[in-house]
This record gives structure tokens, C-alpha cells and sequence, in this order.
């Protein structure tokens, strides 16, 4: 896997390419692939048990079709230059991962392949409920990052900086503490796959904002547009706000992108228009959190469990419409998913008096086999009737797997529910039970670890 992997760094022949969006596009592979290979790498060594298999194979898989994506973005808004379609060995080689991890993940969804061992963990317990009771005003971070200069660093970037440089001198704690004091901090932030066990902590949403623009209008992909992206595993953070103000007429503009398995947000807000919150992949938890948009604006291919958190709708462009979720999931045997529990669907301010001229969905199928839940949660009566949006004909139909349970408000009633045979009014919670923090993400392992609360029942 891994010699296939570097074998498919397309990046590495950029000579002679001067278009910053394909350069943008082939950058993004490099970083997937390498992303992957260092987290398969942990197979080979035989870290962890079944279910990080699958989701590191999930996660490979996923950044491989991500990969193909921005290419494929590209071809279609540049004809004259078809970087996958004209290298037939390429093309192969492209045809032969997905064989690869396919084949891969239907071996290790068996059910005669037993779940057996300890959960993979980038810590083994230290610094135990760090996350919610770590107080700036009694204990001390490992980095201070103040707008105002009043600390050591006046950007984000600069401690992310010193951070590199202290790994580097192999003199990282288990646990890396960054407070970001309250300012708006315009700058677009990378935490990469080296930088494991690091928790951000900011001063309360709409205090601390991480703030940018980036958007494909203006040549950037979907991956390269987030504000605020994470691939370290372990991933922590909790009263902030991140943002992309690229506003809705400049389309997929990503606030936070997430790729960092066993990550957990708490008290965080994002705000955005279409595609919001890049889920890309990995075991992620959001608790008490806010999540604001128009389309698409909670997508991606992790498995994610979205606990008692507000979903805003925001006001659209003229005759656009509302698509919550966009769920990427393509292949059968992936472990991945949405899953909303708890929580609430709401208009934004801006969307109150507008909302009857709008239709609203819970979501559409972005890939094959696309999973969303939604479970015990009110939903506004913005929402439309049939619940739920094709995303071209009947694609996928047949194929997702959308559930929903014991919802509450004007707009749960299931009565005039799309009839497509993916989708399911979920009746027993047995068949809600998949999708819970214990079964979904094997919550009861790591969150503990962070401190904050959570319900496993259903």
C-alpha cells in the first residue's frame, strides 16, 4: 500500500504547470497521500484493532477519491488540460487503489474478523479531562498567542511556527496547550499530520475567531479553502469560532477542515455559507457546538457524531435552496457517516422572515453510498416535507442509507417523507444504535480523555 501511495504522488511532476489552480489541486494530492500512508503504516505495524482499520482505510480511501475530486474540478472548469484522463498509466494506477482499499475494507467488515485489542490512541490517558476544566487563569499553556502583542506570539501561524521547531528538538509535551486570546485572527491555519495531541483554547465563540476567504471562485479547491484545517490525530479544541466570509456567490468556501481521527470540538462555532464544516475523515465529536450555512454545509467522509450542537440555516442566494448535509461516503464497507443526536435545526437571524421562500432539506447524496441520522432531534418547520433532496435523478437512491428517529418539532413529522428505498424511519433503538457515540466512533474509549460530556444512550 505504501509503495502504491508514493507511486501515486502526482505532485511530484509539476514541471512545466503554471496554472495555480492545478498546482493548488496537486499540492492537495501530495498531502492526502502522505496523510494516508502514515496512518496505514500503523496497519503494517499492527497498531490498533478492527475498527481502526476500517477507518484508516476509510480515511485512505477517502483521501484518494479527495485527490480526484480537485483534479477533476479542475478538468472541468479547464478542458484543454486533462492531467488524469491523458496518462493512461495514471489512470490505472488510480483504478488500482481504489481496488486496493476496497478489496482492503470488505476483508476487514467481515464478521468473522473479531474486534479484538485496545482502541488506537495518539495518548495513552495523559492530561485526563484537560479539555473542559483548563483555565487561563490557572494553569499554564504551552503557548499564548494574543492579537494585541501582549503575549509571545501575535498569530496563530507563529506559535503553529515555534511548535514545529520545538518537534524538531523532540521537546513536545503529550499534550500541547495553545491559548488563543480573544481577537479576530485573519489568517489561515494549517495543523499537519506531525502535530499530534494539540488543543486549542480560545476565550468563547465569537471572541476568539480564526477568520479567512478562501473559495473555488477565486482558484482555490474545496480542501485548500478552509480556514482552519487539522490532519494531527487527537485533535482538541473548545471555545472558538471559525469562519470563512467568502459569502454565498463565491460557492464552496470551507470554514474548518477536519482530518484528524479521534478529534473533539467543544463549545466551538463555524460559520460559512456552502460547505462549512469539511468532515473530511476520522472519528470526529462535536458537543454544544454551532454550525451555520446555506449547502452542503456538513459534509465530508468521516465518522461523525454532531451532539447537542444548534444548526443554523442562513439566508441563500435567490432561488437557491437549503442542503444541510452532504454526506460522502462511497463505498459499502466504509465505517463512516453523520450522525446527529440531540440537537436542533433553526433558522438564522438573517433567515427568519425569508425562510417560507426557500425550501430546506436535511440533506442529499453527494457519493454512492452516502449515511446521514438524524436522531431526538427538533427540527424547525423550515424544513421541507420530504426531508430530504436528490442530488442528480435518482443517483444513489438505492444505495444511501438515511434514517431518521424520534425527532421532535413542525418539521419531524415523516408522513410526507421522500419514498426512496434508502431511506428509513427508524423505529427501535436498535436500529439507532449503530449510530451512537459507543458504536459510531467507539466514544467510550477516548472522550472520556477529553473531559467534556457526553451521552452514549440513545
Amino acid at each position: 500500500v505504501s509503495a502504491a501511495l508514493m507511486n501515486n504522488q502526482v505532485a511530484r511532476d509539476e514541471t512545466g504547470i503554471s496554472d495555480g489552480g492545478l498546482s493548488v489541486a496537486l499540492s492537495d494530492c501530495v498531502k492526502l497521500y502522505e496523510d494516508s500512508e502514515l496512518r496505514l503504516g500503523r496497519l503494517s505495524g499492527q497498531f490498533g484493532n478492527n475498527d481502526d482499520a476500517r477507518t484508516w482505510l476509510s480515511g485512505a480511501l477517502t483521501s484518494h477519491r479527495t485527490c480526484l475530486d480537485g483534479l477533476q474540478h479542475y478538468h472541468q472548469m479547464n478542458t484543454s488540460y486533462k492531467v488524469v484522463q491523458s496518462d493512461p498509466e495514471l489512470v490505472t494506477s488510480h483504478q488500482n487503489l481504489t481496488s486496493l482499499f476496497s478489496r482492503a475494507l470488505a476483508l476487514y467488515a467481515l464478521p468473522t474478523n473479531k474486534n479484538n485489542g485496545m482502541i488506537w490512541r495518539p495518548t495513552l490517558g495523559q492530561n485526563k479531562g484537560l479539555l473542559a476544566t483548563w483555565d487561563a487563569s490557572t494553569a499554564k499553556a504551552d503557548f499564548v498567542v494574543a492579537k494585541d502583542g501582549s503575549s509571545n506570539f501575535k498569530t496563530i501561524n507563529e506559535a503553529l511556527a515555534a511548535l514545529r521547531s520545538q518537534k524538531r528538538n523532540k521537546e513536545q509535551p503529550p499534550r500541547v496547550v495553545i491559548y488563543v486570546k480573544s481577537g479576530v485572527y485573519t489568517e489561515n491555519v494549517e495543523v499537519d499530520r506531525d502535530m499530534k495531541n494539540v488543543m486549542f483554547v480560545g476565550d468563547g465563540i465569537d471572541k476568539t475567531v480564526v477568520t479567512g476567504n478562501k473559495n473555488v471562485i477565486d482558484g482555490a479547491t474545496t480542501l485548500s479553502s478552509a480556514t482552519f484545517g487539522v490532519s494531527g490525530d487527537g485533535f482538541w479544541a473548545r471555545d472558538m469560532t471559525f469562519e470563512n466570509t467568502a459569502g454565498p456567490a463565491k460557492e464552496q468556501a470551507v470554514a474548518l477542515r477536519v482530518s484528524s481521527d479521534l478529534s473533539a470540538f467543544y463549545r466551538c462555532s463555524f460559520r460559512g455559507y456552502q460547505d462549512t464544516l469539511l468532515l473530511h475523515s476520522q472519528r470526529q465529536f462535536y458537543r454544544d457546538c454551532n454550525i451555520y450555512g446555506t449547502v452542503d454545509y456538513i459534509f465530508g467522509n468521516a465518522a461523525a457524531v454532531l451532539q447537542n450542537c444548534n444548526i443554523f440555516v442562513r439566508k441563500p442566494l435567490r432561488g437557491h435552496g437549503i442542503m444541510i448535509t452532504a454526506q460522502g461516503r462511497d463505498d459499502p464497507n466504509e465505517n463512516t457517516g453523520i450522525s446527529i443526536h440531540g440537537s436542533r435545526v433553526i433558522p438564522d437571524s438573517d433567515f427568519k422572515t425569508v425562510k417560507g421562500l426557500f425550501k430546506s432539506y436535511l440533506g442529499r447524496p453527494w457519493k454512492k453510498y452516502s449515511r446521514t441520522v438524524v436522531f431526538k432531534t427538533d427540527l424547525d418547520g423550515l424544513i421541507d416535507p420530504k426531508g430530504w433532496k436528490e442530488w442528480r435523478g435518482d443517483f444513489a437512491l438505492s444505495t444511501l442509507f438515511y434514517g431518521e428517529y424520534m425527532n421532535s418539532g413542525i418539521g419531524a413529522s415523516t408522513s410526507n417523507r421522500v419514498n426512496w428505498p434508502g431511506f428509513h424511519v427508524l423505529n427501535r433503538e436498535s436500529d439507532v444504535a449503530p449510530f451512537t457515540v459507543s458504536k459510531f466512533i467507539q466514544g467510550e474509549t477516548w472522550i472520556p480523555d477529553t473531559g467534556i460530556p457526553f451521552s452514549t444512550s440513545i
